[in-house]
């Protein structure tokens, strides 16, 4: 069994040979099977030690999901890179913060996404703080798909004896990715993680669904994010299964995918699957392919899974739960009751102990768990225990069988649309607006999204705010999901005898 990403790239070339491995739908998009996939990868990768990088410098991949993302992402690995994933839905300000943290020396970026210039945004960023220096660090960096015929280019200096040399100098316990996670704190922090815990990830994903050769796997869920990495590009690489990527979820296109694809696996937040049932046009299009479905991030109605193998097909569905820190915590398995699998979050899975500790919190502890925080020796040691054990933040139960419910969150955080949402995050950005005095953020259900931001603003005396203003502003430096979708303004916030925010109070509890 291979224990690093170049090793299961290698594997995946002589296993799978010519079964299809890619299958990009974009604009551009490509068709590879695993041993064109391997040629590939080993081509980026020499661009790449052409272009100066050396083993262990770090790689910011900032774009949709495509093919150039997987193809950049595993060149960067076999050559001997760490990946440093960047949402797509940062804004320029948000990106260049984590690539400048990483000490990224390359950096793929899309071009035009969604009407944004990424680049651009960034420039942008870089512009307003010029002191940090923060492209003048970048060593190489590739636009794409605009420079990309020119980038893969450098890699005909480059002999494919010296790729392997490279890729062989990588072993399982280096660094392979940095996944960046917005704390409670309001910073995101960069969890680190080795080869072979990444790869435990993957294989674990895969074992747990019964992800094989045979299977078509339709990737929405996003790259940058450690299930559409870990348990999507890997689980794919180290299973044999065909990735289909989607750039961002639209019901319509997504059901045109399953049907001239033949997807049979397709994950999702709840939203996904709400999205497409209640789609009217659903009825044209042949879904009859699908076989699996894991869910999870939000609470799961026993109904949705009950529709979604009624009138989707699914044979299977599951629920999972993890974190960055530890991607694969608890599954259910093929078999559970609609139930367990809507109730619970599952047992213990890729070899991960789960305890329940002190105030209800969830304690996991085994061979996949994050390395540690970049940089940040005092918040590893507070989030991993003398003892091994990681301190979540959630609050949970098991019952007689193992399985893990999710009660709640011993932090603030809330997930919107299958996204986590920090609050203290959004309060430092309000807090930057003129005219607000102090502001507290919570999460409140919603139909589609599960939950969606509410901020309450307390504005500074003679100051008068405008709703719109408030949003607006919040969207030209947060990515949409943490944008709140309602303001209410308040003469002051509820506090305890300590001054500390009751947000319970906000939420209207008791």
């Amino acid at each position: 069994m291979e224990r690093t990403i170049p090793g299961a790239v290698a594997r995946a070339a002589r296993e799978f040979g010519d079964t299809e491995a890619l299958a990009d739908p974009g604009p551009g998009g490509s068709r590879l099977s695993y041993r064109e996939l391997g040629e590939q990868v080993t081509a980026v990768a020499a661009a790449l030690i052409e272009g100066g990088l050396a083993p262990g410098d770090r790689v910011a991949v900032w774009g949709p999901n495509d093919g150039y993302w997987v193809l950049a992402a595993l060149g960067a690995l076999t050559a001997g890179g760490v990946l440093v994933p960047v949402s797509s839905r940062f804004t320029g300000p948000e990106a260049l913060d984590v690539i400048g943290r990483s000490g990224a020396r390359v950096l793929f970026v899309a071009g035009d996404f969604l009407g944004v210039n990424r680049l651009g945004a960034l420039l942008r960023a870089a512009a307003e703080a010029p002191d940090d220096g923060v492209l003048d660090r970048l060593d190489l960096v590739v636009r794409v798909p605009g420079d990309w015929d020119a980038f893969e280019r450098r890699a005909d200096s480059v002999t494919t004896a010296e790729v392997r040399r490279r890729a062989g100098g990588v072993v399982p316990g280096d660094v392979s990715d940095i996944m960046f996670s917005s704390g409670t704190t309001g910073r995101s922090k960069g969890a680190m993680t080795s080869h072979e815990r990444t790869l435990g990830v993957a294989r674990a994903w895969a074992e747990c669904t019964g992800l094989t050769a045979r299977d078509r796997y339709l990737v929405v869920n996003p790259f940058f994010h450690t299930f559409g990495y870990k348990a999507g590009i890997l689980a794919c690489l180290v299973s044999g299964a065909a990735l289909v990527p989607q750039a961002t979820f639209e019901a319509g296109q997504a059901m045109a995918l399953i049907e001239a694809e033949r997807i049979t696996v397709l994950p999702g937040a709840p939203t996904i699957y709400v999205s497409i049932l209640d789609h009217p046009s659903r009825g044209a299009f042949d879904l009859s392919s699908l076989r699996l479905a894991v869910t999870g991030a939000a609470d799961v109605p026993v109904a949705l899974v009950e529709r979604m193998r009624r009138e989707l097909s699914f044979e299977v569905v599951l629920t999972g739960y993890g974190l960055t820190e530890a991607v694969v915590a608890t599954m259910c398995r093929p078999g559970d009751s609609p139930e367990v699998v809507a109730g619970t979050s599952g047992r213990a899975a890729a070899g991960f102990e789960v305890r329940i500790g002190p105030s209800d919190e969830i304690l996991l502890r085994g061979p996949n768990l994050m390395l540690g925080y970049l940089d940040d020796p005092a918040a590893t040691a507070s989030a991993i225990d003398g003892d091994g054990w990681l301190h979540t933040g959630d609050a949970g139960r098991l019952d007689a069988a193992g399985n893990l419910t999710v009660t709640g969150r011993i932090k603030d955080m809330y997930i919107c649309g299958g996204f986590n949402v920090y609050p203290a995050e959004v309060e430092q950005v309000l807090a930057r607006l003129d005219g607000v005095a102090e502001s507290a953020v919570i999460g409140v259900p919603d139909r589609r999204l599960g939950e969606v931001g509410q901020a309450f603003l307390v504005p500074r005396p003679g100051r008068v705010l405008a709703e719109a203003d408030v949003l607006a502003f919040c969207r030209e430096r947060l990515a949409n999901y943490k944008v709140p979708r309602q303001v209410i303004f308040r003469d002051a916030l509820p506090r305890n005898a300590s001054g500390k925010v009751l947000k319970r109070v906000l939420r209207g509890e008791p």
